[in-house]
């Protein structure tokens, strides 16, 4: 049987998130239409709860420890719930383009937020791939921008939404160390949704007029990139940094480029196509390791003992 090393796994797993996410964005597109932002988020959050909890049944996992639930809560606040709530919303104030931009500033306020309070280090391969990514992301954003303009509204819910994903990133990889991932998956997807309640009614309202494939297009998004990707993203994250794991995900934006091209026919323009390019070579080289001198090379004379003396 081959073995994998951690590294590998580690690696696998934060791509199958990154997919799943740029995926949602064509899903959104379908379900955004008929339902409201806040209960979209609710019916998400719904669908990917129950398939967690299948999962954790199976699993039989049990209650994470008291030490991860002060992180499983905030994320959960934050991410889960108020993210999901605020992007939805802003998305329909803004165009696309402009939702992508603002919204990418995301990974660098995770790289800030984990340098001071889990004391992360800032590699200059990390730094360099994330100007590379950003400079990609700006460049998708302006190319999918539309003339229309954008509501202040809009981007001040994109700018919320990125801080909340930020916040709830750094909170959700303290609870990573005492808890498994599928467990702080699960409870923050239940944080969530409890949070999102208050739209209880809008999901019915909505859910009773919506069109088969909006609703499908829903349940879609709570199984795959909020049940299955969230947990793949925790199972990465409880292996890396968090600034690591946040640079990762500025190849959304050139995949999210790609799926719309082959699934609903937007041939993306000469610009959309070079900032994907430079998105996904900045997460190449914010991901890339430095070289280690081979064990036969060159090796630098010590500096002579000095042999303590008394004074």
């Amino acid at each position: 049987m081959m073995n994998i090393s951690p590294a590998r796994l580690a690696a696998g797993a934060a791509t199958v998130s990154v997919v799943l996410w740029a995926s949602a964005f064509v899903s959104i597109r379908s379900a955004g239409a008929v339902y409201a932002p806040g209960a979209l988020a609710l019916g998400r959050l719904l669908a990917g709860a129950l398939t967690l909890g299948i999962m954790c049944a199976v699993r039989r996992e049990g209650l994470p420890p008291r030490a991860a639930w002060r992180g499983i809560a905030i994320s959960g606040l934050l991410w889960f719930g108020f993210y999901m709530v605020a992007l939805n919303w802003g998305e329909q104030q803004v165009d696309a383009g402009t939702a992508a931009l603002v919204v990418n500033i995301g990974p660098i306020l995770i790289a800030l937020l984990s340098a001071r309070l889990l004391g992360d280090v800032m590699p200059p391969r990390l730094l360099a791939g994330m100007a590379v990514s950003f400079a990609g992301a700006v460049t998708v954003g302006l190319s999918m921008s539309g003339e229309s303009g954008s509501s202040v509204l809009g981007v001040v819910l994109c700018v919320l939404a990125a801080i909340a994903y930020a916040a709830g990133v750094v909170s959700q990889k303290p609870a990573l160390g005492a808890a498994s991932p599928l467990q702080v998956t699960t409870f923050g997807c239940l944080v969530g949704a409890v949070a999102c309640l208050p739209f209880a009614g809008q999901l019915v309202h909505d859910a009773a007029g919506a069109p088969l494939s909006a609703t499908l297009n829903m349940v879609y998004l709570g199984v795959f990139p909020t049940a299955l990707a969230f947990t793949t993203w925790a199972y990465a994250l409880a292996r890396t940094t968090a600034s690591r794991m946040g640079a990762t995900t500025y190849a959304v934006p050139a995949l999210v480029v790609l799926m719309s091209w082959l699934f609903l026919g937007e041939v993306p323009g000469l610009l959309t196509l070079g900032g994907g390019v430079l998105c996904l070579a900045g997460v190449a080289v914010s991901r890339s390791r430095p070289r280690v001198s081979p064990p036969g090379g060159p090796v630098v004379p010590s500096a002579p003992r000095r042999e303590p003396t008394l004074d």
